[in-house]
């Protein structure tokens, strides 16, 4: 915790082993993926073959580590997809949105980039001794309104509470299940060169929202957090079939770590333009500011589309109509060149590495 006005941001160049986990090991960057990789991925043998497909009535269809929800195989054909996440934000109530609706559509956006239809989520929450009852109420309240709003339903849940001092007033864990929609084939794997790489909206708004609060900063026309859901968008995505290769939510790490995570994936290389990524004037002017590169920075309520080229014109239509996407841009394309390598194309003519992001720029964001 830190007082108002003192900015906790950790070391943006961290050592890359440690013997204890360290913040940047939740950022959604480097440190994180090399957690996932080294260690949970292998310890609980995801990405391999099942053993026994019986045991979970098919077979479990991974998309990669990139992903954030596994897609099920049943007995019958159909698909679901299934996600878990847990939520840290601090504070609880931020410019747009809070805890409890960000638990809901953060669950909602995971489940939509695999393809799927949301429908039931899961509720745990770890409570601190001596959280007011009134706030409590006031959070499951918006989240059963999130959960309206998404057309989902919240079935089961768990309650903890910790003595006081051992959380920071309230958790909450989500896990989600969804219909994957036919035809819908979402994997970084099939990221391919020539895609044409699309964004819903402009970056940035979410960690800017939440910074303001937290650190009690005057910022000028600082807009509220992008929080919202994307599951009505992806299904008109759904349109474009095959065409449709993949769909990533920009949210720790912002895009910056989604395209740079697809592309060590698919093992390709990306060339993106600085000049055409949206960037709302006040979320850039804060950014200056705070010595922050909004690329890095995450959102809540915007997605990176790869699109086959000759599908890229219909998508950039639906994308244009639909109301989900605020601002949406065609930022660059997927080549067979430097594979795993970001390359960011700069307004004067130069271009840079956008490279995954090192260190944990601002915690508990999600």
């Amino acid at each position: 915790m830190t007082e108002k006005g003192e900015l906790a941001f950790s070391c943006p160049l961290p050592v890359a082993e440690y013997d204890r986990v360290q913040l940047a090991h939740g950022g959604g960057g480097r440190m994180m993926r090399q957690l996932l990789q080294q260690l949970f991925l292998p310890a609980f043998g995801i990405g391999k073959p099942d053993a026994e497909p019986g045991l979970n009535q098919g077979a479990c269809l991974m998309p990669g580590p990139a992903h954030d929800s596994a897609v099920l195989q049943l007995a019958d054909g159909q698909r679901l997809a299934f996600t878990t996440d847990s939520f840290v934000v601090s504070p609880l109530f931020f410019p747009g949105g809070d805890i409890g609706r960000l638990a809901v559509f953060g669950t909602v956006n995971d489940l939509a980039m695999a393809g799927a239809q949301p429908c039931w989520l899961s509720a745990a929450f770890i409570l601190e001794e001596g959280l007011p009852l009134p706030t409590l109420e006031q959070l499951t309240a918006s989240m059963q309104q999130a959960a309206q709003q998404a057309g989902v339903r919240i079935v089961t849940g768990d309650t903890k509470v910790v003595d006081r001092g051992k959380a920071d007033k309230m958790f909450i864990n989500t896990a989600g299940i969804g219909l994957v929609l036919p035809g819908m084939e979402l994997s970084p794997a099939r990221v391919r060169p020539g895609d044409v790489v699309m964004v819903s909206g402009d970056l940035g708004r979410h960690g800017i929202a939440i910074l303001s609060v937290r650190e009690g900063l005057e910022l000028e026309g600082v807009l509220p957090s992008d929080c919202a859901p994307l599951h009505g968008l992806v299904e008109a995505l759904a349109e474009l079939g095959q065409h449709l290769h993949c769909l990533r939510d920009l949210t720790r790490g912002g895009l910056a770590a989604a395209v740079n995570e697809i592309a060590l994936d698919a093992h390709v290389g990306m060339e993106l333009d600085e000049s055409a990524i949206p960037v709302a004037e006040p979320v850039a002017g804060a950014c200056e500011l705070l010595g922050l590169d909004p690329l890095y920075v995450a959102n809540e309520g915007r997605l990176v589309a790869f699109v086959a080229p000759e599908a890229a014109e219909r998508a950039w239509e639906i994308l244009q109509a639909h109301p989900a996407a605020v601002q949406p841009a065609r930022i660059g394309q997927v080549t067979a060149e430097h594979p795993g390598i970001v390359v960011l194309r700069t307004p004067l003519g130069g271009s840079r590495i956008l490279d995954l992001p090192a260190g944990q720029l601002l915690p508990r964001i999600c």
